[in-house]
């Protein structure tokens, strides 16, 4: 694939730092680092990518505010240091991006956070709307709650949630950095004649043996960098496990240049997207719809608003996903005959959208007394058939 268009396939980046690289390998917070990863993200941002930052690093920050010399390793002190050090470190990068003209926002989630349907829908639906308004979303594990993720059981020193983060926004390129440049046939640490792999096309179980363990100050080792390049590549995304202090690294992978471990996608995104959709969960409920909002799905990928239903069936909930469909003709309409044209996401019950059905979407909250948003099923969480 030549450079030109690896440049059009990657315009939805997701970027992990760790620990290690954000420290320096120190035992605070290394400013001249983030302001260098910070440098390429703005770079990425004015070539009108859209980037989201999964930031480790909280409770080194908090480490350094609170003083603490020597590392503790009980879940209420990673705890309190997590919670002071998740505002310095949001404090950094408002103030390193801000000075290149980007608003950020912070986004804290826990594995409940994603497993849970409605939990899902609403952080899919935040970040997309971030992007959409220019924003560079800063996403951690919310460590002050998620006592898996400090015992290692869970996400995994923010690996396994970028590649949650990857799937969740439909991330076109998961770039993994640390200070360990892919992964290699051996530890590079240990055997000097380790060599680099500079692409697995397919994670087996002796991919798997290759990773190490967790070296350094952060959680998540080897091992879970792979966890999360499975998760991400089964979603449709290009994984890059890379050294974060090579130069310029964001602004040369965006460009297509081989550096560090690739990991191809495994499918397509819209395949991954209808095979979630279409397994099983896309049988709660049917709309059906006019023909003015078949041609905005299906020829203007618009979202659904609730002036093109004209019928509500089954009973569902909001989060839950649905069929929509048209009626085919006349006589299609008396035997109770319809085209299945899309699935996805409501963002309404269907008790709600037999209230709003057929209603200009500025009606919605004088109608309902609240208000979801304008779309009963945004283009973001749409799949045309």
């Amino acid at each position: 694939m030549g450079e030109k268009s690896k440049k059009s396939e990657y315009k939805r980046i997701v970027a992990k730092f760790g620990t290690n690289l954000l420290t320096a390998g120190t035992e605070r917070l290394d400013l001249e680092v983030m302001a260098t990863l910070v440098g390429q993200v703005a770079r990425l941002h004015q070539q009108g990518r859209e980037v989201i930052i999964v930031s480790s690093g909280a409770i080194a920050g908090g480490r350094q505010q609170l003083g603490i010399a020597k590392e503790r390793k009980d879940v209420p002190s990673r705890q309190v240091m997590a919670a002071v050090g998740q505002n310095a470190l949001m404090h950094s990068y408002e103030q390193l991006l801000g000075g290149h003209g980007i608003t950020v926002a912070q986004a804290l989630l826990t594995k409940a956070d994603l497993s849970d349907r409605l939990g899902y829908l609403n952080a899919r639906n935040t970040l997309l709307a971030l992007l959409e308004l220019g924003v560079v979303p800063i996403v951690n594990e919310n460590d002050v709650v998620a006592v898996d993720e400090l015992e290692g059981t869970a996400f995994g020193d923010n690996d396994n949630l970028s590649g949650m983060v990857a799937n969740l926004v439909d991330a076109d390129l998961l770039v993994l950095l640390g200070d360990v440049a892919g992964l290699y046939t051996a530890d590079p640490v240990k055997d000097k004649s380790a060599r680099l792999i500079p692409r697995v096309d397919r994670i087996d179980e002796g991919i798997e043996h290759l990773a190490g363990g967790t070296r350094g100050r952060g959680i998540g080792g080897m091992a879970t960098k792979i966890q999360a390049a499975r998760l991400a590549t089964a979603s449709g995304a290009t994984v890059v496990i890379a050294d974060g202090r090579e130069q310029d690294l964001l602004l040369r992978l965006a460009k297509g240049e081989s550096i560090g471990t690739l990991f191809p996608p495994a499918t397509t995104k819209i395949e991954s997207r209808k095979r979630w959709m279409l397994a099983g969960l896309a049988t709660k409920g049917r709309l059906v719809v006019d023909k003015g909002a078949v041609v905005a799905l299906k020829e203007q990928n618009r979202s659904l608003l609730p002036a093109g239903i004209k019928a509500v069936e089954g009973d569902f909930k909001r989060g839950d996903t649905v069929d929509i469909v048209s009626e085919e003709g006349e006589r299609g309409k008396e035997r109770g005959e319809f085209e299945k044209i899309a699935c996805g996401i409501s963002n309404y019950s269907s008790r709600e959208l037999a209230v709003i059905k057929g209603a200009r979407s500025d009606r919605i909250e004088s109608l309902l007394g609240y208000g979801y948003g304008d779309e009963v099923v945004h283009r973001n969480n749409l799949v045309v058939l």
